[in-house]
């Protein structure tokens, strides 16, 4: 650790990824900020250092004190790394705190806190379900949706899907109906249909899960205050929305075209199948917890953006996924997909992507803003 790498931490300031702490500080408060920076997106955190920067030192903690905090005080243990630096002729703790592998983390006194800016806060339920769905420990897609029942299943939709196992849905009894139902997930044992059910086979689906739409929006230029070209809210159960917007999407690409030897070419800005890909990825692990959003596709003059809610989830990052990692946020809804022919579960989906736009010498960016993960094309 650099005296120069210290310095440009002090001169951020407190924030989201970096926090300020007193030799006085008392273990169940830094346990609160490692755990807080170990459910979000992990941190840094000098000891020796007041709230507004002035390099006070340390003098009674040193490394074996910080990492009886961590070992005591925050379970499960994280895995930071500490380190005593001199600077200003002051003895300074460093401690890295990474993103948590093992969500959701707690001190020991049964408190879950996340960062928000520069400060730390308790948990709320739905942040809290959100850390334990990351660990995978909960799935969202296998609760139970408000207002839903059997009766309210395509049942067109349910026959087609048992056919693909060789059963005939429509000629069984009720009883072994809904048997089947809720052993394929559609339906919980309360009689509500799953967050799965809904979406793959629900008559309205956005009438009970008013997140679970796919908005696209052409601006004529390259930011988002440019005048609409076209503007579309699509609903529909998960198959008809992957359809429908990329039907969508393919009628608002205009396709460069050519002259060769009097025949007119359609030139290819990318193939169907990346389109279709990276429009079945957000819909297939977008995080459905998150009720005040859903799926966006802006189209811009240099560049698409697929805008899907919720940051990566577990132990994927930007690398890991460029590299075909995976981690099935939604396995129910990730089967239901894959028995209907739109996935392949072997992760070759954004590699896919990432070649054939290197092949066609244009960039593809992946980025999480906010709570979004955000995949671009270049145009």
């Amino acid at each position: 650790m650099t005296s120069s790498y210290i310095q440009s931490l002090l001169g951020q300031g407190e924030n989201s990824a970096v926090e300020f702490k007193s030799d006085a500080v008392r273990p169940e408060s830094l346990a609160k900020e490692i755990v807080a920076f170990s459910n979000t997106n992990g941190g840094e955190i000098l000891i020796g250092v007041e709230d507004d920067g002035f390099i006070s030192g340390v003098v009674e903690k040193d490394e074996e004190w910080v990492s009886n905090v961590v070992r005591n005080n925050v379970i499960p243990a994280v895995n930071a790394s500490i380190e005593k630096v001199r600077y200003q002729d002051k003895d300074i703790l460093y401690l890295h705190i990474p993103k948590g592998k093992d969500k959701p983390y707690q001190t020991n006194q049964n408190q879950f806190f996340i960062r928000v800016g520069s400060t730390n806060r308790v948990a709320t339920q739905q942040e809290l379900l959100r850390l334990f769905q990351d660990s995978g420990m909960f799935h969202f897609d296998l609760t139970g949706v408000e207002r839903t029942a059997e009766t309210l299943l395509n049942k067109t939709k349910v026959d087609q899907y048992f056919e693909r196992f060789g059963l005939r849905f429509d000629a069984e009894a009720p009883d072994q109906q809904k048997t089947l139902l809720q052993n394929a997930d559609i339906l919980r044992d309360d009689g509500r249909l799953t967050v799965a059910g809904a979406l793959c086979f629900a008559i309205n689906p956005a009438r009970y899960l008013p997140q679970s739409t796919i908005s696209f929006a052409h601006f004529l230029g390259n930011e988002i205050t440019e005048a609409l070209v076209d503007r579309q809210v699509i609903t529909g159960t998960l198959d008809m929305m992957i359809d429908a917007a990329f039907a969508v999407l393919k009628n608002n690409l205009l396709q460069p075209s050519n002259i060769v030897e009097t025949k007119r070419i359609d030139g290819v800005l990318y193939s169907d199948k990346v389109f279709r890909e990276l429009i079945t990825n957000a819909c297939a692990h977008r995080d459905y917890s998150i009720s005040g959003s859903g799926i966006r596709i802006f189209l811009f003059d240099n560049r698409i953006e697929f805008r899907s809610p919720g940051r990566l989830p577990n132990t994927l990052n930007l690398d890991k996924i460029r590299l075909g990692g995976s981690y099935a946020r939604n396995p129910v809804i990730v089967s239901y997909l894959q028995y209907m022919g739109y996935i392949d579960k072997l992760g070759r989906g954004l590699p896919l992507v990432i070649r054939e736009a290197r092949e066609r010498h244009k960039s593809v960016d992946f980025a999480e803003i906010g709570e979004e993960f955000v995949v671009t094309l270049e145009r």
